[in-house]
């Protein structure tokens, strides 16, 4: 039997033309825009990260509960974390230069 949440994941998957993957690319740097503007952080604050670590676990949380296994929550918290976490690296070796 699936969860109320694994129902909403594939209704969201039917409705958005994306895969899985790239939806937590997605949430991701949604995540990071919100740890930048609604915490006021600038983009080489770590402190940027957290809210999509915070989700990306939450909802991994709901995956395992559900019966998924541990190697594809780790990737999907990767593909959720990697890229705000490379921008922020960036961002504290200032390699943008604007």
């Amino acid at each position: 039997m699936r969860s109320d949440y694994q129902i909403f994941k594939l209704w969201v998957l039917a409705v958005i033309p994306l895969t899985k993957d790239a939806i937590h690319v997605y949430i991701g740097f949604l995540c990071l825009l919100v740890g930048l503007v609604v915490f006021r952080r600038k983009l080489s604050s770590w402190q940027a990260l957290i809210p999509g670590l915070v989700v990306s676990l939450l909802l991994e949380v709901f995956d395992l509960r559900d019966g998924y296994s541990l190697s594809a929550s780790l990737h999907d918290i990767v593909n959720t974390n990697l890229m705000p976490v490379v921008l922020v690296m960036l961002a504290r070796l200032q390699a943008f230069n604007f």
